[in-house]
């Protein structure tokens, strides 16, 4: 049995004169990059950027749609229409498209950012309002959700194919959903911890929580988040552990 994995990042998140992340490094030990599409970050300039430095390093992109608030950077609860959160996603699938479109490439995957992830996975009409919009754009577009989700589930309705994730640099709580930000333990910032969890999710499908508490975590891809202090350092070390304990590293398509 091959042991294969996706390694995704938060990515073109980015904004005027304001830098997140070196991308150009990062991509270096990352398959598969979401691309912010303008709404919770990112600007024109910035998103092209990063389709960019995608391309030359052979990254799959994926859309990541948030809630319109550049201010809270999309971390913010937002209560919407399914009419309006399905009119949200799809303009952004297309904008987001529009620069793949120039560039010769295929949108890989849509994952859902910040608030919006967190609420649809577990409130059925967001779950369904983003999975419908994914269907009605693109049927043959990946939805990444976590494992047990709402989204997940929707998406699976809908004929979607789906791809679980699991965060190697977040805290879970007991009930397998993550952790709060600013809560203790929710940011995981030690590479030997993240390169354990990982090891630990791959191999086992299990992962404890920030309470001690052993939970299952299905995953085909592992995200490490753009804006951690250390995201590149933790990219290449988590890249380099799994090959060399014969973990194949690879886009999301070629792992579901």
């Amino acid at each position: 049995m091959v042991r294969r994995v996706d390694l995704n990042t938060d990515a073109g998140e980015s904004f005027g004169r304001w830098t997140l992340v070196d991308e150009s490094q990062l991509f270096r030990y990352v398959t598969s990059a979401n691309v912010a599409c303008g709404f919770h970050a990112g600007d024109p300039v910035s998103i092209w950027r990063t389709i960019k430095i995608a391309k030359s390093l052979g990254v799959a992109v994926g859309a990541h749609p948030g809630f319109p608030d550049l201010m809270g950077f999309g971390r913010r609860e937002m209560y919407l229409s399914v009419e309006e959160l399905k009119s949200y996603v799809i303009y952004q699938l297309g904008a987001l498209n529009a620069f793949l479109k120039v560039e010769g490439m295929r949108m890989q995957h849509v994952k859902a950012h910040g608030a919006l992830y967190n609420m649809a996975w577990v409130r059925e009409d967001y779950a369904r309002a983003i999975a419908e919009a994914v269907h009605m754009y693109d049927p043959n577009l990946i939805l990444v959700a976590p494992f047990g989700s709402a989204m997940a589930k929707a998406a699976s309705e809908l004929g979607l194919k789906v791809a679980f994730e699991a965060f190697i640099d977040r805290g879970y709580t007991s009930d397998g959903k993550l952790a709060p930000r600013g809560a203790p333990g929710a940011l995981i910032t030690d590479i030997d911890k993240v390169i354990e969890r990982a090891i630990s999710i791959v191999d086992k499908g299990l992962i404890t929580s920030i309470d001690g508490k052993t939970i299952e975590v299905v995953a085909h891809t592992l995200c490490i988040h753009g804006d951690s202090p250390n995201a590149i350092e933790i990219a290449r070390t988590v890249n380099q552990k799994l090959r060399e304990v014969g973990i194949e590293i690879a886009p999301i398509a070629r792992v579901i």
